[in-house]
C-alpha cells in the first residue's frame, strides 16, 4: 500500500532532513530515542493504518454515524482504533514518562497522527481529543482527577471531548450559559447544553471525560468568569463501577463530510450530573487555551492528510488514465500515435504540482510548528523558552488555517484531474472534498483564525513574535543565497518580508487611532497573504536541504527525489507567491467596502 495515501519517503525526508529530528534526539528528554527506534515507530504505525484504518475509509462515509435509541452508534471498526491506538501507546505518545506516556517529540507525535490522518481522516480525532482532554488533566487537575481518569484515556478505554460550543453562543464564549453549582462535597452539580462536541458520545466507550467549560453560579460576566470541569458520562465509584452522570446525548449532527467522525448535543443536569473543577476557579479559559491550541493544530493535520491522500490518489490516476495525444510540433495531434496517459498533458502536471506544492509544504509547517513546541519544553533558559513559545504562537492560526483553506484547493484540483471520475462515488476524491471542507470552521473558523492572526499574534509583546519569525525566515534567505541556483528565490522572499512590513505600516494608524474595525476588516486576506509568506519559507528550507544533498553527494534517495523538491518550490514561486502582491493591494486599498457606515448596504 506504499504511497496510496501517502509517502513514508516525504515524510522522512521533512522530518529528518529538513527539521533534523535527529538533533532533537540529542536532549535529556527524548535520549531514550534515537533515528533507527524513531523510524520503527512511524513503520508500525504505517503497518497499522495499512491494515485497520485506510481500508475502512470508504465505508465509514457510506455507513455514516447516526443516532438511534438515545445512542450514538459508529463504525464498529472505530472500538479496534481506538484500543490500538492505546496499545501503540499513541493517546500518550507526548505525554511524560511518570503520568503514563511515551515521552515522544511533538515532531514524531505529529508525524504519527498525519499518517492515521491521511489513512483515515474519520477516525484520528476520537484518539487526538481523548490525548487533548487527558493532557489537561495532567497539566492542571489534582492527583485524585489524574489517577481516576488519565490511565483508562491513555490506554484507549475512555474516550475525553473538549465541551465549548453553545447553541446561543457559538464561537462567542463570553456568552456561554452552562452553569456550575457549587456544593459541600467536593463536587459542582453541573447545568447546561453544548453543541457541535466531537466525539461527544459513541456505543462502544464504556465512558466518555468531558472537559467542559461553565460558569460557577456568581461568577463575572465574559471569559474571565469561565470555569473548566471534569464532567464524565459515567461518575467512576470507589469500587471501580460506573454510574450514570446525567450527562444527555440530544442528538448527532449529520455533516457534509467526516461522516464516521461524531458530531454530538450533549445536554448536562437533566438529572444529577456531577462536575470537578480543573486548575482555579475563573480561570478555565486559560486552561483549556492548552487543548484548544492544540486541537487547531491538529485540525491544520487533518487538511493536510486529507490534501496528501488526495494528492496521492489523483497521482495515481493520472499515472494510469490514457485520453488524448501529445501536441505535435506545429500544434497537430499526430492520430496515429496512441493515447498519452493525462500526466503528461501541462495542464494536468500544473495541478498535480499544485496538489504536490501545498500537500508537502504544509506539512513542513505542521513539523516546524511542532519543533518549537519541542525546544520550549527543552529550553535551558527563559528567554531561549519565550522566543519559542512566541514562535509557537503566531504559527498556530497559520498552521489552522493555510492547510484546512488551500486544502480544498487541493483536492479540487485533484476532482478537476478525474473529471467525471472525480465528483463520481466511485472515487474516492469527492469524499476528501466533503471531509476537508469542515476543517477551515473546526476550532475557530478561518475569520476567527484571522482575527487572532493579525490582532493578537502580530502585535504581541510589541510584535516581538512577528520579529522573530522575520528573523527565522532571513536565516534560510540568507543560507539559500549561497546557491546560485536558489539565490533568485531567496531574494524574492525577502522582497515578500518587505512588502509585510509595508502592509503594517499602512494598517497600524487605524489601530492606533482606535478604529479597530477598520485595522482588522481584511484580516482573512492578511492571513493569506502571510501563509503564503510563510509556506513560501518551507518551500525554499526544503529546496535548500535537497540542493545540499545533492551537493554533498550524502542523499539517501534517489536523485530525482531532490531534484522534484527543487522544481516544486520553483512552481510554488512561479504560480503562488505573486499572489501576495494583490492580497497587499487589496489590504492597501482606501475603499472601505464591508464595514457598516450609516448609509445601509442593501444586500
Amino acid at each position: 500500500m506504499a504511497d496510496q495515501y501517502m509517502s513514508m519517503t516525504s515524510l522522512k525526508y521533512l522530518l529528518y532532513d529538513v527539521h533534523n529530528l535527529t538533533e532533537l534526539l540529542k536532549y535529556d528528554r527524548f535520549s531514550e530515542y534515537d533515528e533507527g527506534s524513531t523510524t520503527m515507530f512511524l513503520d508500525t504505525v504505517k503497518a497499522f493504518c495499512d491494515k485497520d484504518c485506510f481500508p475502512y475509509i470508504k465505508e465509514m462515509d457510506e455507513k455514516p454515524v447516526h443516532y438511534k435509541d438515545g445512542k450514538v452508534i459508529v463504525h464498529p471498526q472505530v472500538e479496534h482504533i481506538m484500543k490500538k491506538s492505546g496499545e501503540l501507546g499513541l493517546i500518550g505518545s507526548s505525554f511524560d514518562y511518570a503520568n503514563g506516556g511515551l515521552q515522544l517529540p511533538s515532531m514524531l507525535n505529529q508525524a504519527a497522527y498525519f499518517i492515521i490522518d491521511a489513512a483515515n481522516n474519520h477516525v484520528s480525532g476520537y484518539a487526538g481529543l481523548t490525548s487533548g482532554a487527558a493532557g489537561l488533566i495532567v497539566a492542571f487537575g489534582r492527583q485524585e482527577l489524574k489517577d481516576t481518569y488519565v490511565p483508562k484515556m491513555i490506554a484507549g478505554e475512555w474516550g475525553g471531548t473538549m465541551c465549548l460550543t453553545e447553541p446561543q453562543a457559538g464561537s462567542s464564549l463570553s456568552d456561554i450559559t452552562t452553569t456550575a453549582y457549587p456544593t459541600d462535597n467536593g463536587y459542582y452539580h453541573i447545568k447546561g447544553q453544548k453543541i457541535w462536541i466531537s466525539g461527544g458520545d459513541n456505543h462502544f466507550a464504556d465512558n466518555i471525560v468531558h472537559l467542559l467549560l461553565a460558569r460557577i453560579e456568581g461568577a463575572p460576566a465574559g471569559t474571565k468568569g469561565i470555569s473548566l470541569f471534569v464532567v464524565p458520562k459515567n461518575r467512576p465509584e470507589a469500587d471501580g463501577s460506573l454510574t450514570a452522570n446525567g450527562v444527555f446525548t440530544a442528538g448527532d449532527f449529520q455533516k457534509l463530510g467526516q461522516r464516521g467522525y461524531a458530531t454530538t448535543h450533549l445536554v448536562f443536569g437533566e438529572t444529577e450530573c456531577r462536575g470537578w473543577l480543573v486548575g482555579e476557579p475563573h480561570k478555565g479559559l486559560n486552561c483549556m487555551f492548552q487543548m484548544m491550541n492544540g486541537a487547531r493544530i491538529s485540525v491544520g493535520r487533518h487538511g493536510v492528510s486529507i490534501a496528501t491522500a488526495a494528492y496521492y490518489a489523483s497521482l495515481q490516476y493520472a499515472q494510469e488514465r490514457p485520453q488524448g495525444r501529445r501536441l505535435s510540433d506545429g500544434g497537430k495531434k499526430d492520430l496515429s500515435q496512441g493515447q498519452t496517459l493525462i500526466i503528461n498533458h501541462p495542464d494536468i502536471r500544473r495541478m498535480l504540482l499544485l496538489q504536490k506544492a501545498i500537500s508537502e509544504g504544509t506539512l513542513s509547517l505542521i513539523f516546524q510548528t511542532a519543533r518549537y513546541h519541542d525546544m520550549e519544553k527543552v529550553a535551558t533558559t527563559a528567554e531561549e523558552k519565550e522566543e519559542n513559545h512566541l514562535l509557537l504562537e503566531i504559527l498556530t492560526p497559520i498552521a489552522k488555517t493555510y492547510p484546512s483553506e488551500m486544502g480544498q484547493v487541493s483536492v479540487s484540483n485533484g476532482i478537476q484531474i478525474l473529471g467525471g471520475m472525480g465528483y463520481s462515488n466511485e472515487t474516492i476524491l469527492q469524499q476528501y472534498y466533503r471531509d476537508i471542507r469542515i476543517l477551515a470552521i473546526y476550532e475557530g473558523t478561518t475569520g476567527i483564525q484571522s482575527l487572532d492572526l493579525l490582532a493578537r499574534k502580530v502585535t504581541m509583546e510589541d510584535s516581538k513574535a512577528l520579529k522573530l519569525l522575520a528573523g527565522e525566515i532571513k536565516k534560510t534567505i540568507q543560507a539559500a543565497s549561497v546557491h546560485d541556483e536558489l539565490k533568485p528565490y531567496a531574494e524574492i522572499l525577502a522582497n515578500k518580508l518587505a512588502l509585510n512590513k509595508d502592509i503594517l505600516t499602512f494598517l497600524a494608524p487605524f489601530a492606533i487611532k482606535g478604529n479597530y474595525e477598520r485595522y482588522l476588516s481584511d484580516a482573512t486576506i492578511y492571513m493569506s497573504f502571510l501563509g503564503t509568506i510563510v509556506m513560501g519559507w518551507q518551500w525554499l528550507k526544503m529546496a535548500l536541504t535537497a540542493q545540499d544533498i545533492l551537493k554533498n553527494g550524502s542523499g539517501k534517495y534517489p536523485a530525482e527525489f531532490y531534484e522534484s523538491q527543487i522544481h516544486t518550490m520553483r512552481f510554488f514561486y512561479k504560480y503562488e507567491m505573486p499572489k501576495t502582491d494583490s492580497y497587499a493591494d487589496s489590504i492597501k486599498s482606501n475603499d472601505e467596502l464591508n464595514i457598516v457606515s450609516d448609509r445601509e448596504l442593501i444586500f
